[in-house]
């Protein structure tokens, strides 16, 4: 079974990086060259709940800055997720999700044919995970990385949704506008054109909370 780092897991092993080397949060982000705030808590998430994420440049950077190795970091990171207790979500490939009868109407993991993935216990009880295939979302995802989605989670402009329309397609995409009659959605490949759908063309819009990148 594939584990899914959590966002609590990668924040908790910054912290205790910095700790390892006497460092605040704040101290840490200077010695890397990042805004002092950067890694501050109030900066993890936004005022209305939606995840912030360390990228993986900054990450490069702290230990850079640091003298730490990746596997130093990865053990903290392990060492986080130890004690989370994990339970089992859906897992299916984005160009089989196409087929019916594996959502409800409002984009919920239904039916048979699922395999399993293990996710630790902070993805909500909605959420499941699709195998991306293909290039079409490159360079953002690419074939074979997992991406978390939640059906339940609010969907706002600038978010990375899975879309799937009335006639079967599955796409991942960033909303760009939504008004009550189109959804408009930025290609995350650039040779791809953005698409604008009629709300009536579309079954569901799920957000992607979390890629394994």
């Amino acid at each position: 079974m594939t584990e899914i780092l959590t966002h609590s897991q990668i924040w908790a092993a910054l912290d205790s990086l910095g700790e390892r080397y006497g460092l605040t949060a704040s101290a840490l982000a200077r010695k890397a060259g990042l805004d002092p705030t950067t890694f501050n808590k109030s900066k993890r998430a936004s005022a209305s709940g939606h995840r912030r994420w360390p990228s993986t440049e900054s990450i490069a950077k702290v230990l850079a800055a640091t003298g730490a190795s990746l596997d130093e970091f990865m053990a903290l990171v392990a060492a986080k997720g130890s004690g989370a207790s994990r339970n089992a979500r859906p897992l299916i490939g984005l160009a089989q999700a196409g087929a019916g009868g594996y959502f409800d109407d409002a984009g919920f993991a239904v039916g048979g044919g699922w395999d399993e993935i293990d996710l630790l216990a902070d993805a909500d009880e909605h959420s499941y995970a699709l195998e991306i295939s293909g290039d079409s979302m490159s360079p953002v995802y690419r074939d074979g990385d997992i991406v978390i989605v939640s059906p339940s989670a609010p969907v706002r402009k600038g978010d990375r949704v899975v879309v799937k329309t009335a006639a079967g397609e599955i796409m991942a995409k960033e909303l760009k506008r939504q008004t009550a009659r189109t959804i408009e959605l930025r290609s995350l490949n650039p040779a791809f054109p953005d698409r604008a759908l009629n709300k009536s063309d579309v079954s569901w819009m799920a957000r992607i909370l979390w890629a394994s990148q």
